[in-house]
């Protein structure tokens, strides 16, 4: 009767890490040891609302991983294992990690789950030296901007070019009839 409570809960836990997982447009998996409880806040804190930093038992999120249907996580599964469920954008939860990691060494990258699939830490990296969504749509807005330009110019040469045509031959036409006076 002792193990019903607790067989609850932990149904409970997977429940709920399962959700994570399927609601999350990101996860990656980080190894904590040795950080304190501060160290761990502030992470936290520097991820921002739209980020949880969960500790979580590796068997139960091993078994929630599997039922929301994502694999290829198993063997990052060992040691103290932290989850971040990224619900927002994941370049910047990633800056986050990383530069938190190079503050902290103790914090290590495992891996993580992005668009459905697996991925490894040095991808994890790159995520993280992507620019941020608003710069590359910034920058996208430019290029836009640029090439817009540059039709409107094309499509400005013939006329440009007509009214320059109109101009000579009405030079030359005057200068035709001042000769011929």
């Amino acid at each position: 009767m002792a193990d019903k409570p607790i067989r609850a809960d932990k149904a409970t836990a997977v429940a709920e890490l399962t959700e994570q997982f399927r609601g999350a447009g990101a996860t990656v998996l980080t190894e904590y040891r040795g950080l304190t409880v501060a160290q761990l806040t502030q992470l936290r804190r520097s991820l921002g609302q739209e980020t949880t930093y969960t500790v979580a038992k590796n068997t139960l999120a091993k078994r929630a991983a599997t039922d929301a249907g994502i694999a290829g996580l198993d063997e990052l599964f060992t040691g103290p294992t932290a989850l971040t469920f990224v619900s927002g954008d994941v370049v910047e939860a990633a800056k986050g990690l990383r530069d938190f990691a190079k503050a902290n060494p103790k914090l290590v990258i495992k891996g993580g789950v992005f668009e459905g699939r697996a991925i490894s830490a040095a991808e994890v990296t790159k995520l993280a030296d992507l620019e941020s969504r608003e710069v590359l749509l910034a920058k996208l807005a430019g290029a836009m901007k640029g090439n817009l330009s540059k039709a409107a110019a094309l499509f400005q040469a013939p006329l440009s070019k007509t009214a320059r045509l109109a101009a000579a031959l009405q030079d030359k036409r005057e200068k035709e009839g001042a000769e011929q006076a």
